[in-house]
């Protein structure tokens, strides 16, 4: 395994550590007052790990204590991967960023977007244009989630039983077709909707290596950077250092929550948020990116080609709040905007959070988060297992490790 360990002190790395004690005891409450059961946080510049913190517990029924080796679901910090994987397609030539997904997946053909009604009544009308492999990687490809309760769409992924994303038993190439049955909220590349469009990439890889999803992550990114605890699934003599998952109750509490299935391999294999990953794997494959695609002399993508995937995306230098479908025109995502499956930043004087330009990174919905900074040679990782409700520790931690910078 890739184990995580603390390579500098903080002074060498540029880092304030009065400023870090204060991020680990600002994290450290939340843990003692029964807001997370424990957490990891890294902080590293120029690769090397310079502050590395392990608090609370894994699981808390058994009393076994966060670690470095621990394991955690990632979630959506699966998408970030996924974009690598397309994006080393693309460059072996055997897929294109402007190939309609048609070619692919021909139940994506002649696509229709929502008009009016809602349910049985809803009234559709023909694409502007094609769903192309740019617009599942940017978010633009007019597909939804039915949990956001935002759009009549929303409503018909809910009916078609996607209100978790997957109909029940389901594998890949079954819930895909289903996406392919519902209609767009938009014409592709008119608007930014963060969705299940990376699970449709998913199953593209899949029909463009000929290969199973997880097989061909682990043949092409996995093992060559040496990413020995991330998969899709877990063997028994990991399982014991699973963290347990965990849900924010309404009075701000946390309890178990049943999580995304990973002892043994699951029959819907999910590119969006099905990897399962440790602080030392994560650690790796940030390091790639920060790299320019290439770790110990392994190149997964061209330096330009990882340029582009970490660059703003969207149409004109928009941002997500004012390009975003309306569940997404928040201040939040102010100053914001969007590569291949990442957040990049493009005004750092209208983000909530302290950040700086270029900064991209992604999140996931057990709240586990991690960012690069290419400006400070600056990489930051949180991981804990808890889906919140109102719990927001995302701009705390952009607070806190911004404010341990000492140059």
């Amino acid at each position: 395994m890739a184990q995580l360990r603390q390579e500098a002190e903080p002074a060498e790395a540029g880092l304030d550590k009065k400023a870090l004690d204060r991020l680990d005891r600002h994290f450290a409450r939340h843990v003692d007052e029964g807001r997370l059961p424990g957490y990891l946080v890294a902080v590293a510049r120029g690769g090397r790990v310079a502050h590395l913190t392990t608090y609370g517990h894994r699981d808390l029924a058994a009393g076994l204590p966060v670690e470095a080796d621990t394991l955690w679901r990632i979630y959506s910090m699966t998408k970030p991967v996924t974009a690598v994987v397309v994006l080393m397609l693309v460059e072996e030539g055997r897929l294109s960023l402007d190939d309609p997904l048609e070619r692919y997946l021909p139940a994506f053909a002649n696509p229709r977007v929502y008009e009016s009604g809602s349910g049985a009544d809803v009234r559709t009308r023909p694409a502007a244009g094609p769903v192309l492999i740019r617009h599942l990687l940017t978010h633009t490809a007019g597909l939804t989630f039915g949990f956001y309760h935002k759009h009549p769409v929303d409503a018909l992924y809910r009916e078609a039983d996607l209100g978790s994303s997957v109909p029940a038993g389901a594998d890949l190439a079954e819930t895909v077709d289903v996406y392919a049955r519902m209609p767009l909220q938009f014409d592709p590349g008119t608007q930014w909707n963060y969705s299940v469009a990376t699970n449709v990439l998913g199953r593209v890889i899949e029909v463009v290596s000929g290969q199973p999803l997880d097989e061909f992550f682990a043949e092409r990114v996995f093992r060559p950077l040496g990413m020995t605890d991330t998969g899709f699934h877990i063997s028994p003599e990991q399982g014991t250092r699973l963290a347990e998952l965990y849900g924010e109750t309404e009075e701000g509490g946390i309890e178990p929550v049943p999580g995304l299935p990973v002892r043994g391999r699951p029959r819907f294999l999910s590119a969006s948020g099905g990897l399962v990953s440790g602080a030392g794997d994560y650690h790796r494959f940030m390091e790639m990116l920060r790299r320019g695609g290439e770790l110990d002399g392994v190149r997964l993508l061209e330096a330009g080609t990882l340029a582009r995937m970490t660059r703003n995306q969207l149409p004109g230098g928009a941002v997500l709040r004012s390009f975003g479908a309306p569940a997404h025109q928040e201040p939040g995502n102010d100053g914001l905007g969007f590569g291949f499956n990442v957040s990049v930043v493009t005004d750092p004087s209208r983000t909530l959070a302290p950040s700086r330009l270029g900064t991209y990174g992604w999140t996931g919905v057990a709240t586990t988060a991690f960012w690069v900074d290419p400006g400070h040679d600056l990489t930051v990782q949180f991981m804990t297992q808890v889906r919140p409700k109102k719990l927001k520790l995302f701009p705390e931690l952009r607070r806190l490790a911004y404010g341990a910078l000492a140059d």
